[in-house]
């Protein structure tokens, strides 16, 4: 299969130097990144080209890792880990502390509430202690939408799935700080998305 065959985020294509400008700070001192819902693979060989002092380790479920693997063999590099298959609800294929940074973009929408704690538990049991998390993606704020497009985003996603949509920050705050996380800054980001770091 070709690079122009394999499935392809126009979003992913927008936004990635965006949030790369963000990811060079956060993960100036990461080595070894998770990124949670690969996806494409379009964030994965990119942010790995543009961060050569860490290696770059994608993950999805089971059906997106084919044409995962097909792009990274395709345009990856030499600091990008195969892909793993990862299901945030099932027992993660990792050890405690293999990461120092966990990287997930335009997940926790579409995940049911109860795999985003699922997520979190997992992030509160994988991240080594001194480790970061960006997370990247639409919020909501005090129950409230923070743009009309959100607002319409929002119910496409419970129209497709009930149990999709856009989280409140408060409560990503919550999880996060449950799990030994602290929320270091909040960056506005292009079409309406934030990217959230935070810290143990």
């Amino acid at each position: 299969m070709s690079l122009s065959q394999l499935p392809f985020s126009p979003s992913c294509e927008n936004n990635k130097a965006p949030i790369l400008a963000v990811l060079k700070q956060s993960f100036k001192t990461t080595r070894r990144v998770l990124e949670i819902g690969s996806g494409t693979g379009q964030h994965a060989v990119f942010f790995a080209s543009h961060l050569p002092h860490l290696t770059w380790c994608p993950s999805d479920q089971p059906q997106f890792i084919e044409p995962l693997e097909m792009r990274i063999a395709l345009q990856g590099g030499d600091n990008i880990a195969p892909p793993v298959t990862l299901d945030v609800s099932a027992p993660w294929p990792l050890t405690p502390g293999e990461v120092d940074g966990i990287f997930s973009a335009n997940t926790l929408h579409i995940m049911s509430e109860a795999m985003v704690v699922d997520f979190f538990k997992g992030v509160e049991r994988h991240l080594s202690d001194t480790g970061h998390l960006c997370v990247y993606g639409p919020f909501n704020y005090h129950n409230q939408y923070t743009s009309e497009s959100n607002r319409q985003f929002d119910i496409w996603l419970k129209h497709r799935n009930i149990h999709s949509g856009i989280r409140d920050i408060e409560w990503i705050t919550e999880l996060a700080k449950a799990a030994g996380l602290n929320l270091q800054a909040d960056h506005e980001m292009p079409a309406n998305n934030r990217l959230l770091h935070f810290m143990r």
